[in-house]
């Protein structure tokens, strides 16, 4: 898979159509500067070389990374590295998802996990998607991962 909309159409049927929302969503929302790849064999939003070349700092070939959907056995994820490094991005997201769902947020460190397709709050995640510039990411990048 070389574009987002291959990985779309290599997913089960029955997750199509929610994961093509939620890239849309992300699309509609993001802001300027930040691209839609495939990253780590999924569908990732990155900050490119051509405006960060220094890149991740784990591997500096791959542009920085930012946000990414997979789809996983049980679950579909939503990836932000903005919630791991930033408290009140995942403040936030925390006080708004009962405000958007009536189910638990399920989530690890910067992965939030929606295991009922019917339950995905779009509306949410293009919020979240915007609440970020690259410029912002990259401060909190430099301050908070690649010391």
């Amino acid at each position: 898979m070389n574009t987002p909309q291959e990985y779309i159409q290599s997913l089960p049927a029955e997750r199509i159509e929610v994961v093509s929302q939620m890239h849309t969503t992300i699309l509609e929302h993001l802001p300027a500067g930040f691209e839609a790849v495939i990253n780590y064999g999924m569908l990732g939003y990155v900050v490119p070389h051509s405006l960060y070349p220094s890149g991740y700092h784990c591997d500096p070939k791959l542009p920085l990374p930012f946000m990414g959907i997979g789809s996983q056995k049980n679950h579909i994820s939503l990836y932000h590295m903005g919630l791991y490094c930033n408290k009140g991005l995942l403040h936030w997201l925390q006080v708004e998802y009962p405000k958007h769902n009536k189910t638990k947020l399920d989530m690890g460190k910067g992965c939030v996990r929606f295991k009922k397709m019917n339950q995905i709050p779009f509306e949410l995640i293009g919020e979240l998607s915007s609440r970020m510039s690259v410029e912002d990411w990259i401060t909190i990048y430099e301050r908070e991962i690649k010391r």
